[in-house]
């Protein structure tokens, strides 16, 4: 199938299988006019990669998974430590999100939210209002 085809049922995006290709994640074979082929194999690897990203995990955890997804004798307590690794990750990532929502939400009840053109979210934002008072 050609990257339309390839980007159809993988829901992959054809400019993201490109980029998945210069990263050597995926290598479809180049036809004489030098168009890609992708073979289901790679629709396997396009689609691993699609849930990997959508379980967020960054490019170079996506390589090291694909890896051991493809290797027979592998242990599966290494893909259950970069799991567990990457879920310390994500929750330290949700709290240090949680507090800047927390500062903003802050600020902005601190606005009076009027026709004036005094705002604390602004002065904030130019540093002469701290996050918390």
């Amino acid at each position: 199938m050609n990257i339309g085809e390839a980007a159809a049922v993988t829901g992959v995006s054809a400019k993201m299988i490109r980029h998945y290709e210069t990263l050597g994640l995926v290598m479809p074979h180049r036809r004489q006019n030098n168009y890609r082929t992708y073979t289901e194999q790679n629709v396997a690897v396009l689609r691993f990669i699609r849930h990997a990203r959508d379980l967020a995990f960054p490019l170079s955890e996506v390589k090291r998974l694909l890896a051991l997804w493809r290797n027979d004798g592998r242990q599966s307590a290494e893909v259950q430590r970069i799991a567990l690794s990457h879920v310390t990750a994500l929750e330290n990532k949700a709290r240090s999100l949680k507090a800047v929502a927390d500062s903003l939400r802050h600020l902005a009840e601190c606005c009076q939210g009027n026709a004036r053109p005094e705002c604390p979210i602004l002065d904030h934002m130019e540093g002469r209002v701290s996050a918390h008072g």
